[in-house]
């Protein structure tokens, strides 16, 4: 049997991209743009002029869409500019610092934005990953695989997102739709500046990193390459720990 060769060019395709108006979701959608996809992404800002100066924000190229997540009508209702998609990133994601969480209407909050949102657009966008024999990549987190003592809510919705990246895997393989995920270690990004930007953290966290050193967005994005290509073609239900060995 021949062999074709595999080949990471997206052209053709279409691709959602959830919190892809910075970090890791941002790095994702121009990695997908530059393997010349067709890009749309979702934030929380008015427009993309919004993002003209926040750090780690790119949206040169891309098509954006203000959306709330945590609205589930908004969600259901939305009217998408494209009649097809072949990739959905679900990268929007929620943390609260100080404590927050351990009070029930901050625990809701960012449960709802971190996990039952992925639901809720899983939900939109079946109908049209079906029609392409789409893919659907969750980002989740490394919290997802150990405690996170000031964050319940964060670490209680990481680790559900990699268990429903499994149970919507094996609901959906009959429909020719793959869904994976990617867990971040430290990465970087607004969600993870309270510790990359503390000296004293950020050294600590290092120390427990065998790579000796914090992964980048792009890295992320490298991940996501794999999983929205035919190099993943049989690969279904699996969230890639990509943390430099913190957890080994």
């Amino acid at each position: 049997m021949m062999v074709k060769p595999f080949s990471l060019d997206l052209s053709g395709r279409t691709a959602l991209v959830i919190g892809g108006s910075g970090g890791i979701g941002n790095a994702i959608a121009q990695a997908f743009r530059a393997h010349q996809a067709t890009v749309h992404v979702w934030g929380t800002k008015d427009a993309a002029a919004d993002y003209s100066s926040v750090p780690g924000s790119n949206l040169d190229g891309l098509r954006y869409q203000k959306m709330d997540v945590s609205d589930f009508e908004a969600v259901e209702g939305y009217q998408p500019p494209f009649d097809r998609l072949d990739i959905l990133v679900q990268s929007q994601g929620s943390v609260l610092y100080r404590r927050q969480e351990f009070a029930i209407p901050s625990f809701r909050h960012v449960v709802d934005v971190n996990l039952t949102s992925i639901m809720a657009c899983a939900n939109k966008f079946e109908p049209m990953l079906v029609n392409s024999n789409g893919t659907m990549i969750v980002v989740s987190s490394s919290a997802a695989y150990h405690a996170t003592r000031g964050n319940p809510a964060y670490n209680a919705s990481k680790a559900g997102a990699v268990a429903l990246v499994r149970t919507l895997a094996q609901a959906w393989a009959d429909k020719g739709i793959r869904v994976n995920g990617i867990a971040p270690g430290f990465v970087p990004t607004r969600l993870t500046a309270i510790t990359v930007d503390d000296t004293k953290r950020s050294e600590a966290a290092v120390a427990r990193i065998p790579m000796g050193r914090f992964g980048t967005p792009e890295e992320m994005a490298g991940v996501a390459m794999f999983l929205a290509s035919p190099l993943a073609s049989y690969v279904t239900g699996q969230t890639i720990l990509a943390d430099g060995g913190m957890l080994l």
